[in-house]
């Protein structure tokens, strides 16, 4: 696999600028025009707000073999049994995670493989909360193939989010927790495991990416 990203490089173009301005207003406001000074130290908290979002810490992952991590911070908010060939080959579980803007944005791999296959579908930017953007907004989906069956990671862009970060390529050997991406500003992961699956997690609990156990391989 490709060098892991690095959140902190990526949302630079972000939050630098905003904390250079917000400093140089709050310097002027201070020495020589009170009236900046308010807009200085707004712009400078939101440059600390940005920087929050993409904050990327460490994590030290201890699933066992058979168990399935989570790919994402977020909120549990649809566990279904389904069959969608548009992203899985028979029957399988879909697990739906959201993620706002006040969770880190970082996503992990579930399980260790190899990336068989990736489509970019350009699409709608709905919220990420409703079901029907699964189906509409823009996405990118990963086809991982495992020793215990084929597992399928869907990116989805919501009403904030614009911007996929995925610099995988297929063939890619991939290890479980390993970062692989990101999206920008509130969004949505969906996992999709085979029935052979058990399932840990329940609908609107909150997960985290490669700490959280998803289920594991039966």
């Amino acid at each position: 696999m490709n060098q892991p990203i690095n959140s902190w490089i990526i949302g630079m173009k972000y939050y630098l600028p905003c904390m250079l301005i917000g400093l140089l207003l709050s310097y002027l406001g201070f020495m020589y025009y009170k009236s900046l000074l308010p807009l200085g130290i707004i712009i400078f908290l939101l440059s600390i707000f940005i920087l929050f979002f993409f904050r990327d810490f460490p994590r030290v992952i201890n699933a066992k073999e058979d168990e399935i991590v989570s790919p994402a911070d977020g909120t549990i908010v649809e566990i279904k049994e389904i069959e969608k060939k548009e992203y899985y080959e028979g029957k399988c579980l879909r697990i739906s995670i959201f993620m706002s803007v006040f969770n880190a944005h970082v996503n992990r791999f579930p399980y260790d493989g190899v990336i068989k296959k990736i489509i970019y579908k350009k699409g709608k930017f709905m919220n990420a909360m409703k079901s029907q953007s699964s189906e509409y907004n823009e996405s990118n989906t990963l086809f991982i193939e495992t020793e215990k069956g084929n597992i399928t990671i869907r990116q989805i862009a919501g009403k904030i989010a614009r911007r996929i970060v995925c610099p995988i390529k297929e063939g890619d050997f991939i290890k479980k927790g390993e970062k692989f991406g990101m999206i920008k500003f509130g969004s949505r992961v969906e996992l999709y495991l085979p029935l052979n699956c058990e399932v840990y997690v329940k609908d609107k609990e909150k997960v985290y990416a490669g700490l959280t156990i998803i289920g594991r391989f039966k």
